[in-house]
């Protein structure tokens, strides 16, 4: 078998990796009120299911050098996957809150293992085109999502919330079958990646990084809970979680596509903030008569600022090594961050009864964000990176 896959091979990979890297976490958000019923939880504990995998995800990116080092990319990749798949498994059986807050665990565990190793073995393998890539892949965790939030309400009705949660291991073994079979052979690495602890821009870009996931990490557990509150039905909570997902598509595919063409990333960056914090506005001011503004501009938003955070992320990364140091730093350090976000606003729910001001933070969260992008400066890395082919492409 081949070390170095063929780029169209690659691509299918990162897309049906991505597809399974959201689906146990999407299908929370639409199924909280029976969650809550059946078990028990308040807000606060709610929140945990996903505070705590996307927490643990930070945890487990700052250990994505060792992993690189110590177990590689191709086997790190396809023990994450399968710890996905081990935790929609015991999604079958849950009979209390906390055997769901562990399998959330297990699953943020094996998910922050596959976003540590997977950029550096896409920059591996095709570093001219990391760029297009990581969109792709960033594209396939959007689409999983959409999957799961658009039909977790209606099939929890039809077959019960626990065949819904634990339905998520299926294509997640499938696609634990295809990157054995095709992701080509475990290198091994003389170097030994150190996280940047020492670099300024690296905490930067962590910052950055952390606080824009707050918008994507609040949407994804409380959205379809906000508009439950407001009156609408789970089913159509869930459906628009999953329309705001379906953007988030769009705006992947779209950034893919145009990324190249944007040597200086900050003109698109404030761009895409100003869309999210225009759609933000919709949700506080009139979130029923503007639903669907919101749904299209936060869901836009979102999908083109996650890639392009990690884009930015690899343009200061010059060799595979650095950016897979990098990028667990500032994913490490960044879903540390965003995991506050919806427990914040778990506590606010509580407190208030009410997720408004949950989105007013967000919306002040933005706006610090936009400020800080014309900071951010080219830098010379990624001359180097993208040098050889021209631009990523």
């Amino acid at each position: 078998m081949s070390s170095t896959p063929r780029y169209a091979l690659v691509a299918v990979l990162a897309l049906l990796i991505g597809l399974n890297l959201r689906p146990i976490m999407a299908a929370i958000g639409p199924l909280l009120d029976v969650l809550q019923q059946d078990l028990g939880l308040s807000s606060t504990q709610a929140s945990l299911l996903t505070t705590l995998p996307v927490l643990l995800m930070g945890i487990c990116a700052l250990g994505g050098p060792w992993l690189q080092r110590r177990i590689g990319e191709v086997r790190g990749i396809a023990l994450g996957m399968l710890l996905i798949v081990l935790a929609g498994t015991v999604r079958f059986v849950i009979d209390t809150a906390a055997t769901l807050i562990l399998s959330a665990a297990v699953a943020g565990t094996g998910i922050a293992m596959v976003q540590a190793l997977m950029p550096a073995w896409l920059k591996r393998h095709h570093p001219a085109r990391a760029g297009s890539l990581m969109g792709l892949f960033t594209t396939g965790i959007m689409g999983g999502a959409v999957v799961a939030a658009a039909g977790a309400a209606p099939a929890a009705e039809a077959a019960g919330w626990r065949l819904v949660l634990g339905s998520a291991m299926l294509p997640a073994l499938l696609a634990l079958v295809a990157w054995l079979r095709h992701a080509g052979s475990q290198q091994r690495h003389s170097e030994s990646p150190v996280l940047p602890w020492r670099r300024s821009r690296a905490w930067a870009l962590m910052a950055y990084f952390g606080i824009g996931t707050c918008a994507y990490t609040l949407v994804l557990a409380w959205l379809p809970v906000y508009y439950m509150d407001l009156g609408l039905s789970a089913s159509r909570g869930g459906l628009l979680l999953g329309a705001v997902s379906a953007m988030e598509v769009v705006a992947g595919l779209l950034v893919s596509s145009l990324v190249h063409r944007f040597p200086d990333r900050r003109p698109l960056l404030s761009l895409v903030l100003c869309i999210i914090l225009a759609g933000l506005g919709c949700l506080i001011i009139s979130p029923i008569e503007l639903m669907l503004p919101a749904v299209l501009l936060v869901g836009l938003g979102i999908g083109a600022l996650f890639p392009l955070q990690l884009i930015v992320t690899l343009d200061h990364a010059r060799t595979p090594s650095e950016a897979g140091a990098l990028l667990a730093f500032v994913q490490g350090g960044g879903y540390t961050i965003a995991a506050l976000m919806p427990l914040l606003a778990g506590l606010i729910r509580d407190s208030t009864a009410s997720l408004e001001w949950a989105w007013v933070c967000l919306l002040c969260g933005m706006l610090l964000v936009l400020l800080m992008t014309w900071k951010l400066k080219q830098p010379a890395a990624q001359q180097t990176i993208e040098g050889a082919a021209g631009a990523v492409r």
